[in-house]
């Protein structure tokens, strides 16, 4: 084996791993699934929202956006929080990042140095024709992504 390589990540198993939310049932689901992983390998389970951001072009829709978006992500967390009350996880944290929610997700994912990331499969139709995050995160070719159907 080539000792020259410092880092990798996941050697030991993974040590974080981040599954994107947003309230849909798809993003459940992956919330769920990567619970699991997080539990059997005593990673840390990290759930991120990615709220829209909003700019100077949007006015006073640009403030209810932002507004809109704090409130999704207060459901979020006190949805999470009921939730894992009465499951074994051992470890969770949820962050909330701004921007289109692949940006959003790579930012966190680097910042955390994320071993895996499992998303929900995307729900729109349009998706099929101008790719989904699930898709992005693939051809990104930086982590492991797990879609959950």
């Amino acid at each position: 084996m080539d000792e020259s390589h410092a880092f990798e990540y996941g050697v030991d198993g993974p040590k974080v791993i981040l599954a994107g939310i947003d309230g849909s049932e798809s993003s459940w689901k992956a919330a769920a699934y990567a619970a699991g992983l997080s539990r059997r390998q005593g990673s840390l389970l990290v759930l991120v929202y990615v709220q829209p951001l909003a700019t100077a072009a949007w006015g006073q829709a640009g403030i209810s956006l932002v507004e809109t978006g704090k409130e999704i992500a207060d459901e979020l967390l006190a949805y999470i929080e009921k939730a894992t009350a009465h499951t074994d996880v051992p470890k969770w944290e949820f962050r909330t990042a701004t921007g289109d929610p692949f940006n959003g997700i790579v930012a966190v994912a680097e910042e955390l140095r994320a071993d895996a990331i499992v998303v929900g499969a995307s729900e729109h139709a349009g998706h099929r024709m101008f790719g989904s995050v699930a898709v992005r995160l693939v051809k990104a070719g930086r982590w492991p992504v797990t879609v959950v159907p």
